[in-house]
């Protein structure tokens, strides 16, 4: 249960970390692409985010070299492709279906849940399970 709660108050900080990111893109820039832009720098901040509190918190993951982390990180980002789709999903979704970015952002919220379910049960199997974490 205390790896349950661990997970979802990190995955509310990546989340907040992608949200934020996005919002601050949408207010500097409000040009040609800017959703398009501001989700694409937010997946990447939440990314980022995300990797290093799961290897650090929850599969108390420590890389023998930069290059091993940058392998673990590799396929980190691999088996987020497909719950990186679902989250998408969701935010375009509700923009196109509400127009408004609150709106948006509630389905980037939903989206990300939901990716960040399916995403920790891939990353356990595949990613840190020979890696000196769970």
């Amino acid at each position: 249960m205390k790896l349950a709660i661990t997970y979802a108050i990190l995955a509310l900080i990546a989340t907040a970390a992608n949200i934020g990111a996005q919002d601050l893109v949408i207010r500097v820039y409000s040009g040609m692409f800017d959703v398009l832009l501001s989700v694409a720098i937010g997946t990447g901040v939440g990314l980022v985010v995300k990797y290093v509190l799961d290897k650090r918190y929850i599969f108390k993951f420590r890389a023998r070299s930069a290059v091993h982390d940058g392998q673990v990180f590799a396929l980190y980002v691999l088996m987020g492709i497909a719950t990186t789709l679902i989250f998408w999903g969701f935010e375009f979704g509700f923009h196109y279906l509400f127009g408004t970015k609150e709106m948006r952002y509630l389905g980037g919220v939903i989206g990300l849940a939901i990716g960040y379910v399916t995403k920790y049960h891939l990353d356990k199997r595949f990613v840190f399970r020979n890696q000196g974490g769970v």
